[in-house]
């Protein structure tokens, strides 16, 4: 049994095409996946990493690449009307669902439909309250839950960062991170027990000199 954990935050167009490919990356393997947001402004802080969106030319083209990616995959993918946004509301309204800082996959495959689907505001007060009534069934009665979601949101994010996670999409496994959509191919490889990861190259890297 591999126990993998998926760190995202729903802002990320590549978290959710990396989120719908993964059950094809993991057929045929005995799998248990936790699913874990966190915050990615703080990742990008953390790494002093400005990220995609604080280049303008980068901007437009993580938009245009994403959607040609979604086309291309056959996942639908349109951008909404504002981004980036502040995706604080909608990780803490997954996390009312939690009982430890994760989510199941229905509750984040929802989350990211409500964004990345059809192009409209994520934030919109409407369209956030119909999200709360569509997850209605799966929320923790707790009475204490907003301030709980608060904290695993938190402490989600500071064991990434202590991870060296640096972005979303990240998957963890056997203490080993691979980060982004294109490594899913390089995860199944390393869950197969490729020999490549066993020969020295994966830790060669860290050889390395910059100059």
């Amino acid at each position: 049994m591999h126990y993998i954990t998926m760190h995202l935050d729903f802002v990320s167009p590549y978290a959710w095409l990396a989120f719908q490919q993964l059950p094809q990356t993991l057929q045929g393997l005995n799998v248990h996946v936790t699913y874990r947001p966190v915050l990615l402004a703080a990742l990008l802080r953390h790494s002093n990493n400005p990220g995609p969106m604080e280049t303008p030319a980068k901007r437009l083209w993580t938009y245009r690449h994403t959607e040609w990616l979604g086309q291309h995959l056959g996942v639908p993918l349109q951008t909404p009307a504002s981004h980036p946004f502040n995706p604080l509301p909608l990780l803490r309204l997954a996390l009312h669902t939690s009982e430890d800082g994760s989510i199941n996959r229905y509750v984040a495959e929802t989350v990211f439909r409500h964004v990345w689907e059809g192009g409209s505001d994520a934030l919109d007060p409407a369209r956030v309250q119909a999200l709360q009534t569509t997850l209605a069934a799966q929320m923790n009665p707790a009475p204490d839950i907003a301030d709980q979601a608060k904290q695993w949101l938190r402490s989600n994010t500071e064991a990434a960062s202590a991870q060296d996670i640096f972005g979303v999409p990240a998957f963890e496994v056997a203490g080993q991170v691979f980060w982004g959509l294109d490594s899913l191919p390089m995860l199944r490889d390393f869950l197969d027990g490729h020999p490549w990861f066993t020969f020295g190259a994966w830790e060669n890297a860290n050889s390395v000199s910059r100059v």
